[in-house]
């Protein structure tokens, strides 16, 4: 099959709808460098995007504004999004590799059901599992039964309890792993692997890409979560950088430079993620859509 040159007009359309993407992001990292005088002075088309006075200092004095403990809410959301990838990659994956190479009585029936979870909102599920994690039995000062404490409320396990599994990650690499041939896992069984040795030692490094799918989509929801953080934490040491970005526009009203600072900052690591996996993260989509 020969590869097919883009037509020009395509490309200028791709090309336009770059710089659209990007304005927003220009007027973010531009309105950072500027002075609260010159945000508010009136100018041209450019001067949106070009500041007449770079102000380097305002990513310092932005996170000292308010007293603000930037660090904390850093070392949170790096702690729940870290744990969350680990974790939600070991389960998907190995749920994934039952549902596609082990035959099981009511095999068919389970991915089914894991797969209405991918059917159902999950505004519709917050309620539910916080009273779970708010009842849950002899944690947090509670009874048997599940009364009279806290629960796993305000705990770095009631930010990360949510995300440790998924429908998607199991859909994804049940996918993924049904492309592999048969053959490769009776000459595995032949060479004295058994299955969890085959998953290890065969399966996972044949499977980079599916993993960093995962490891992207999990890291950008955990990362930019701001709603689930805000129900089931009430402290400060406690708060997420999503939620205490969203507290420091309410104290910085007027500051915008330093709003878009803490903006720009909070927006870094997973732009670094992004440009790091996405070679990985497009072909795991691609493969994991092959064979249903």
């Amino acid at each position: 099959m020969t590869n097919k040159k883009m037509s020009p007009v395509i490309t200028i359309l791709l090309l336009l709808l770059c710089v659209i993407m990007l304005i927003p992001f220009a007027v973010m990292l531009s309105t950072s460098l500027k002075s609260m005088q010159e945000i508010y002075s009136r100018g041209g088309v450019m001067h949106f995007f070009i500041p007449k006075e770079v102000h380097w200092e305002n990513f310092i004095d932005a996170f000292k504004f308010g007293g603000a403990n930037w660090l904390k809410y850093f070392g949170n959301s790096l702690l729940v999004t870290v744990v969350t990838i680990l974790v939600s990659l070991c389960i998907n994956s190995m749920a994934g590799y039952a549902f596609a190479r082990l035959n099981f009585r009511g095999r068919d029936v389970l991915f089914f059901a894991s797969l209405v979870g991918m059917m159902i909102p999950p505004q519709a599920t917050i309620v539910p599992v916080f009273f779970i994690l708010r009842h849950f039995p002899l944690a947090g000062g509670n009874s048997i039964l599940g009364q009279g404490g806290t629960g796993f409320i305000n705990t770095h396990f009631a930010l990360v309890a949510p995300y440790l599994a998924g429908a998607y990650g199991v859909f994804l690499f049940r996918q993924h792993f049904l492309n592999f041939p048969k053959s490769l896992d009776d000459a595995a069984t032949v060479d004295g692997l058994g299955r969890f040795g085959i998953f290890v030692r065969i399966y996972i490094p044949l499977s980079k890409p599916i993993f960093a799918t995962l490891m992207t989509t999990k890291a950008i929801q955990c990362w930019n979560d701001y709603t689930w953080p805000l129900i089931v934490t009430s402290s400060e040491e406690m708060r997420t950088l999503q939620v205490a970005l969203v507290l420091f526009k309410d104290a910085v009203t007027t500051q915008w430079n330093y709003l878009m600072v803490v903006t720009c900052i909070i927006i870094l690591p997973l732009l670094i993620l992004f440009f790091v996996a996405q070679k990985s993260f497009v072909e795991g989509i691609v493969s994991s859509g092959i064979k249903g």
